[in-house]
């Protein structure tokens, strides 16, 4: 982070960056209680979905939940990081993250060398390994319904992997089409990132500036105007006080306000319409 903004506000991190720290995030009672559903559908396994539309903070909710399953002892947690990949990258990048050596033209093999190490792992944690999916609805469908294939077993009554999909509403409309509809009714947890009201955001912004080390490092008429130019939006919020941050330091501002807000996002004075040149 730069040194000037670190003496000049008192902050740890920057409290509108996309790297914030996990402890900087706000967990509310919604993503609290959808943590706490992920965390013990581990116990029996199954498809989790988060969606919203883009900015609302999904992939946000995605990191706090990995955070949360990362204090599970003995449970593997897993990201995706290729979702828009073909058939073979996908056997590939599960064999990476799950430790098994793959040779993507033998599905066959491919498909036994998983099922069988993740129930090696259930033997031993009583846990069903965790697969974290961002940008979800990049996944082709027939990646999905491999995927729900490669995870079902006895049947399909006892499920060998824990799935979390997060996407826009691109996913929901993905699983609404024929070949998807089997995975979409097994999902067993969802979590709809709706706009979210003026005060919910105030209390984001409030929560990320606490956690960066300067509670007052904007004025309370600031933190609800910005609140309530942002739509609803959890992205649009944060990208505005990013910019108000770097304005502040440029001008080296002792505390950010709606002065400097204006002069920022103020729109430029219409240029009058010259008088027909001298009335021909």
């Amino acid at each position: 982070m730069n040194k000037k903004l670190l003496s000049l506000y008192g902050l740890k991190w920057n409290p509108f960056s996309p790297e914030l720290p996990s402890e900087a995030l706000m967990m509310t009672p919604k993503t609290e209680l959808f943590a706490w559903r992920i965390e013990n559908l581990t116990r029996e396994g199954g498809f989790a979905v988060i969606s919203g539309i883009s900015g609302a903070g999904k992939s946000v909710v995605l990191r706090l939940v990995a955070e949360r399953l990362s204090t599970c002892n003995d449970l593997v947690v897993a990201e995706l990081s290729r979702p828009q990949a073909g058939l073979a990258d996908f056997y590939r990048e599960l064999g990476h993250v799950f430790g098994v050596p793959l040779a993507p033209h033998n599905r066959w093999s491919g498909a036994s060398l998983l099922r069988e190490r993740w129930l090696t792992h259930i033997d031993t944690a009583h846990l069903r390994p965790v697969l974290l999916i961002d940008e979800a609805q990049e996944t082709n469908s027939f990646v999905l319904n491999e995927l729900r294939l490669l995870s079902s077993a006895n049947f399909d009554s006892r499920c060998l992997l824990t799935v979390v999909l997060c996407g826009d509403q691109r996913l929901l409309s993905m699983l609404q089409e024929p070949e998807l509809v089997p995975l979409a009714s097994r999902i067993r947890a969802r979590l709809l990132l709706e706009p979210q009201m003026p005060q919910e955001l105030v209390e984001h912004l409030r929560a990320a500036m606490a956690a960066a080390g300067n509670a007052k490092l904007m004025t309370d008429d600031l933190t609800h105007t910005i609140a309530e130019h942002a739509a609803g939006n959890w992205r649009t919020m944060m990208t505005t006080g990013y910019e108000l941050l770097a304005a502040g330091l440029h001008n080296e501002a002792a505390q950010l306000d709606e002065k400097l807000y204006l002069e920022v996002f103020a729109a430029p004075p219409r240029r009058k319409a010259k008088s027909s040149e001298k009335r021909r």
